[in-house]
């Protein structure tokens, strides 16, 4: 079977409506095999975040390399649900969390994407954005918070952003959670159905459901414009929750697998360390 990057990567001239949002590209069990088969990942994504964070800390890795992994969607499309089960089997000090809001006086005093560059992950680490930059192309176009020259103008500043740092060894991995609105639905039916997820909805939820089809094509257009070889994006279908947890930790995977990563060898003599701990006069 091909790889999951291969599977989920947006073609060009992909619509959205093309995606089916319950399918499950690159794994043909049934959902408790899914269920299964994302803890099963665990070790090894934790083993090779752990060797990417060592390289840093120890000087082995001169190229800088880190991972960004930006997770895309629709209100109830899953993001902090990924971030919980799937970026939670990676090494705790390997990983960099930045959740970003509606923008502070002081962020939108700058340039968009000047509170992006302030949380892209260190050398050795994982970076998440739970929702991104693309908010602002996003949000943005559905809302006319700009004019259509400035929209234009972000798609390039995101391109040449994301090249930047992928040519200073950033491994970018761009999700968009894709969600049918009869799914949503569902999911915001049950926030109000349990008492201790009610806190989650807001009635402007409903509001922005009437602006489904705005959003839908604001995505197509930024998927496609900002579709590069340097930081493709990936559509990830997410009615079902088990198999957007597991297809996102595959693409992970084969992003770390992709780096050749390894244990640092020691810069000291193992042998004469462990001589000086086993003299009783130290």
């Amino acid at each position: 079977m091909a790889p999951i990057s291969e599977l989920l990567r947006l073609a060009p001239g992909t619509r959205l409506a093309e995606v089916d949002p319950h399918g499950k590209p690159g794994f043909d069990g049934a959902k408790s095999a899914g269920k299964r088969a994302l803890p099963a990942m665990g070790t090894e994504l934790a083993d090779l975040s752990e060797k990417l964070f060592a390289e840093a800390y120890t000087g082995a890795d001169r190229a800088g390399r880190r991972v960004l992994l930006v997770l895309q969607g629709m209100d109830t499309s899953g993001k902090g649900g990924v971030v919980s089960h799937t970026v939670g089997l990676l090494g705790p000090e390997s990983v960099h969390l930045t959740s970003f809001k509606k923008p502070t006086e002081e962020e939108l005093a700058h340039d968009f994407l000047w509170r992006v560059e302030k949380e892209l992950p260190e050398r050795g680490t994982v970076g998440i954005f739970d929702r991104s930059h693309y908010e602002d192309v996003l949000v943005a176009r559905v809302h006319r918070l700009v004019d259509a020259a400035e929209i234009e103008r972000r798609y390039d500043a995101i391109n040449d952003f994301e090249r930047r740092i992928a040519e200073s060894g950033t491994a970018v991995v761009k999700c968009m959670l894709h969600i049918s609105p009869e799914e949503q639905r569902k999911r915001l039916l049950a926030r109000l159905d349990e008492p201790t997820k009610q806190w989650k909805f807001k009635p402007g939820d409903v509001d922005e459901r009437r602006l489904w089809p705005a959003y839908q094509q604001a995505y197509e257009l930024a998927l496609e414009r900002c579709n590069t070889d340097v930081a493709p994006w990936y559509v990830v279908p997410s009615d079902r929750k088990w198999y957007r947890n597991w297809a996102i930790g595959m693409l992970l995977l084969e992003t770390l697998r992709g780096m050749g990563l390894s244990w640092p060898a020691p810069d000291y003599d193992v042998a004469a360390q462990r001589a000086r701990l086993q003299d009783r006069a130290l």
